[in-house]
């Protein structure tokens, strides 16, 4: 049985030039998972709300796929403090089949912590499958709406943090990229400043600051998939936060969150992308979610 337990964690606001301001301690309820070879996994409680979900035109690197803004209500649910690390895929890869094999450690940039990238949409429902055949609980990806929900964390700017984000807080390409003359890539976000670009995972957690659901790393580090099939605008969205697998083009999945290879106007809260679900990319990843039904008495 997962183990019960409140989990401190930090989290923060900066203004509009990415300058810190009010730095603050909260907790959250926690579930703990153990999933084999010494290895847990951390899930943190979701509290059910309603959420404006999109950008709204004049939100700078708005994209027609972001639109209409439209209201969604959340159910509680757990999702994983941070996205799936390397250690877990690998205990969860020796676990039994399920459906079709996946790789043990397919990741390019290795480390136990960092998070398991090169992985497939179908790796990651594989995975799903073979940890709640293992602990008796369901586990999912999540929806593209839970995961925008979980990942605003009750506010409304561009990024969980405010109106801008910094390479101090989370891991994209802080940098300007220039093609043929022109910047197609920008480094700042807002007022924001330049910053660092990596090149490679980092560590989860490792800028030590959470969103007030106390969950790390939703900006940046590696792109994360959902259920959802893709669908270029949000016209008929469901509004109840289940996943979108009707009338899109279900060759194609969503994610979400930018990565460590993408610029701050694509680890928006409201940015996503799309990929066909048999690809793996070194900037993709993933994070579980379960209902509140798991939930320890």
């Amino acid at each position: 049985m997962p183990v019960l337990s409140m989990l401190e964690f930090e989290t923060l606001t900066v203004d509009s030039n990415g300058q810190p301001q009010e730095r603050y301690r909260q907790s959250v309820e926690c579930l703990t998972e153990d999933i084999g070879q010494g290895t847990t996994l951390d899930l943190v409680m979701i509290p059910g709300g309603t959420f404006l979900m999109g950008a709204s035109k004049t939100e700078e690197g708005w994209h027609p796929a972001q639109n209409p803004p439209h209201e969604v209500t959340i159910a509680p649910f757990w999702m994983g403090q941070y996205p799936v690390t390397q250690a877990q895929w690998s205990a969860v890869a020796a676990l039994p089949k399920v459906n079709h094999l996946i790789e043990p450690q397919p990741a390019c940039f290795s480390g136990a912590n960092r998070p398991i990238e090169q992985v497939s949409w179908l790796d990651a429902i594989e995975f799903c499958a073979r940890l709640s055949a293992h602990t008796d609980r369901e586990y999912r990806l999540p929806s593209e709406a839970e995961w925008e929900y979980a990942c605003r964390a009750l506010t409304p700017t561009p990024f969980c943090f405010g109106e801008t984000i910094t390479t101090d807080l989370a891991n994209y390409s802080g940098i300007d990229w220039e093609y043929e003359g022109r910047i197609c890539s920008k480094g700042a976000y807002g007022k924001g400043p330049t910053g660092d670009d990596r090149r490679e995972t980092t560590d989860v957690g490792r800028f030590g600051v959470a969103n007030r659901f106390g969950l790390y790393d939703m900006h940046g580090n590696v792109r994360e998939w959902c259920q959802d099939c893709w669908h270029p605008s949000y016209a008929n969205a469901p509004t109840d936060g289940t996943p979108w697998i009707s009338e899109g083009d279900c060759s194609q999945r969503i994610l979400r969150g930018g990565s460590w290879n993408t610029g701050p106007r694509s680890c928006r809260s409201a940015a996503r992308s799309k990929l066909e679900p048999d690809a793996n990319l070194y900037d993709t990843g993933f994070r579980i979610v379960s209902s509140l039904g798991m939930r320890i008495k």
